[in-house]
Formats: C-alpha cells, sequence, structure tokens
C-alpha cells in the first residue's frame, strides 16, 4: 500500500477552501495541519474539513509537523518567504501563481529549492481544464497541420476584486494575476516565445492597476500568438474563466468557443464537439471550470511527489511564464518591443530581455 502523504496548508483566503477540496478528491494524501496569520480563519477552515493542527505562524509549523509537503496559497508577496523557510526545512513545496511579484525573487525561490534539493510545484490549473488539454492533443494529432497564426482571449466583465478585495490594490493587476494562466496556456499550446510586444489599460477607474492588456508575441516556431485579458469586456455569455482560442493552420483552424466547444475546420469540412469539465459539489459555479482543473493539477503534482512522474508546472517551468509577465510589463512601460534572450545576460534588466 502507497504511503500517505502528510501535508499542511499555508492560507486560509478564499482560494484556500477550493483547493483543500481539490485533495480531498485523491487517495493517499492526508491534509494534517493549517496556518494562517489570523488564526481564527484558520481555526474556522479547519473545523469544516476535520484538520487536527493550526498554527498562526509558519515558523512553528514547520518545527512541530513531520510534512511531506506543503501547499502556499497566500498572496503572492508573501510567496518568497515561506517557500525559503519551506527548503530551509526540506520540505516539498506547492505554490500558488503568481510565483511572485517580481522575477527575480521567483529566481530566488527556485534556486533555494534547487539548492536544497527540495521539488518545487506552482499550482497553475489553467493549462489542466478539460477543454484546454483536448485542443492540445487536437493541435498535436496534425489535423489543421502546423499552426502559423492564434489568438487566446480571456476577456470578461467580472468583479474579482468582490472576492479578493487585495486585487483592487495592486499596483500590478490583470499581468500579474491572470498573465500566468493565459501566458503559460500559450506555452503549453504552442511552445516558448523570441519576442514580446504588450500594451496595458485601466478601465475602471478605483483599481490602483491596469484591468486591460494585450500581449503579441513570436514564438520560436515561427508562429504568431496575441494574448487579450481583461475585466472590462461586455462579452456573449461564457462560463468564468475560460480561456478562449482561435488558432489558423497549413491545413485548417481551430477554435474553443464559449460553452467549452471545440470546433475545427479542415477541406473536408467543420465539426463541433462541447468539452464538459468535470462536476464537483463543493465548486463555485462561477468558477466551476476552474475548480475542476485543481483536481488534476493536483493530481499530476501527487504523481512527481511519489517519483512516478516529472510535474508539468514545476517552479523552473513557471519562471518562463513568469519571465514573459514582467517582459511584456517592461514593454507596455517603455513602448518597445522585448526580445527573450538565454537568461539574465539577454538583457540590461530583471527579466533578462533586450529591448529593440
Amino acid at each position: 500500500m502507497e504511503k500517505t502523504l502528510r501535508f499542511a496548508a499555508v492560507g486560509c483566503g478564499f482560494w484556500a477552501d477550493f483547493q483543500i477540496c481539490g485533495w480531498k478528491e485523491l487517495a493517499g494524501v492526508e491534509l494534517v495541519a493549517l496556518c494562517n496569520r489570523t488564526r481564527a480563519k484558520a481555526e474556522a477552515l479547519a473545523a469544516k474539513h476535520g484538520v487536527p493542527q493550526v498554527y498562526a505562524r509558519a515558523a512553528e509549523l514547520f518545527v512541530n509537523e513531520r510534512l511531506d509537503f506543503v501547499d502556499i496559497i497566500t498572496a503572492p508577496e508573501t510567496h518568497e518567504a515561506l517557500v525559503l523557510l519551506a527548503a530551509e526545512h526540506r520540505v516539498p513545496v506547492i505554490c500558488q501563481k503568481p510565483m511572485s511579484t517580481s522575477y527575480a525573487s521567483a529566481e530566488k525561490m527556485v534556486a533555494a529549492c534547487a539548492a536544497a534539493g527540495v521539488p518545487f510545484f506552482v499550482h497553475e490549473n489553467h493549462r489542466w481544464q478539460l477543454p484546454t488539454r483536448k485542443l492540445k492533443e487536437m493541435l498535436d494529432s496534425g489535423v489543421i497541420g502546423h499552426p502559423f497564426r492564434a489568438r487566446l482571449s480571456f476577456s470578461y466583465d467580472f468583479p474579482v476584486w468582490e472576492n479578493q478585495p487585495y486585487l483592487a490594490q495592486l499596483e500590478q493587476f490583470i499581468l500579474a494575476d491572470v498573465g500566468p494562466h493565459v501566458l503559460d496556456v500559450t506555452r503549453f499550446l504552442f511552445g516558448e516565445v523570441q519576442s514580446v510586444y504588450g500594451q496595458t489599460a485601466r478601465i475602471h477607474s478605483f483599481l490602483k492597476g491596469e484591468d486591460v492588456a494585450t500581449v503579441t508575441m513570436r514564438m520560436r516556431s515561427g508562429m504568431h500568438c496575441t494574448a487579450e485579458m481583461s475585466f472590462a469586456s461586455i462579452v456573449e455569455e461564457q462560463s468564468f474563466p475560460e480561456i478562449l482560442v482561435w488558432v489558423e493552420g497549413t491545413a485548417g483552424s481551430a477554435a474553443l468557443l464559449p460553452g467549452f466547444v471545440l470546433k475545427t475546420t479542415t477541406k473536408q469540412g467543420t465539426q463541433a464537439r462541447r468539452l464538459e469539465p468535470p462536476s464537483y459539489p463543493w465548486a463555485d459555479p462561477a468558477y466551476a471550470v476552474s475548480h475542476a482543473s485543481i483536481v488534476d493539477t493536483n493530481r499530476d503534482i501527487l504523481r512527481a511527489l511519489r517519483g512516478e512522474k516529472q510535474a508539468e508546472t514545476t517552479g523552473a517551468d513557471n519562471l518562463k511564464t513568469l519571465r514573459l509577465v514582467f517582459a511584456a510589463y517592461e514593454s507596455a512601460r517603455d513602448n518597445a518591443l522585448v526580445t527573450l534572450g538565454a537568461g539574465r545576460a539577454g538583457g540590461n534588466n530583471e527579466t533578462g530581455v533586450a529591448r529593440t
């Protein structure tokens, strides 16, 4: 019988309840402790899920508990200190996206875990949404030939700052919060990026940061990709938070449309099918497609923790996505194209990019 892996969750905000529910769908894991700086929130969530131990300080958690991994579900500005603490205690760590608030900080986190020999994963769940996985399978099949142009859209009039109020106070908002999802899906579907041109805007005046962004990319394959993000767009009805995708290939086209519809068109005609994501009773209907993908993300990471495979969403891999996020901010600030180098030597700035 496989060993049951003991874990703790740090952070008991909006997302933590759903993350815990996602873990409870999987066999072979046991949540043994919760930690939150406001202890009462941890106590309330522990009572709901039957968690035996509660802490207000992460340092005490790591000293007192025998853990096989820790799941960090806190605000981005806290991630670095918590990941470094986990590395210090040699505890494998899962971190919510965005990994950190700067590329340099994220690099430090990845390097610390590597030096300590500690597995480090980022909970980047959008690539695990069922419609996105099926689109990837279709592209890999070659039915539309070689893709040469694509557009991805995450555009809603959805007030995410109501259930996560801290988002309204971020100086960098949609690119930092949604950008990791959309740009990770771009990489998942189409490979790595050669150059980035970004533009941002703020439509809701009460927000501190931008709520609209457009990122145009040239992929290393030569194809062109555009990623659109908006929390100010009144669009046709669709399930939040879907990423819609349109792809043109040398032998046809494909589209991931509202309502989880995958449509392909070739010279032989057009086919469409609906890809219904799994349904879980604990999922918030407004986030159902995203909450369903939590389970598959956790399953992939759990298999990696057991040594069965390499996880898709490692910290090292997610660094490549964060480079795109901060390169897009730099491009928007300077109104300039940025070309991604091989690392920090690729430019004179913290994202390792060269401006042109």
